[in-house]
């Protein structure tokens, strides 16, 4: 599952781009959700603070909250 941000095109506002932000999958065999965060070498990588979590709610709470700012710029 992907987490976007959608802004306006900076030379034409009428346009929108989307920009990958959040990456969530779901391990089977552990029953954990992994949370990554796109980098600016653009590789994901787990989410320090938090790198799992036990349900999709708690993935997306720990996404909403960004405590080091990596998700939302």
């Amino acid at each position: 599952m992907f987490i976007f941000e959608r802004r306006p095109d900076f030379f034409d506002k009428t346009q929108y781009n989307e920009f990958d932000n959040v990456k969530l999958t779901y391990v089977k065999s552990q029953k954990v959700w992994k949370i990554y965060w796109l980098r600016q070498n653009l590789k994901w990588h787990g989410y320090e603070p938090e790198p799992t979590a036990n349900t999709i709610e708690r993935a997306l709470e720990v996404v909403m909250n960004d405590e080091f700012g990596c998700f939302w710029g």
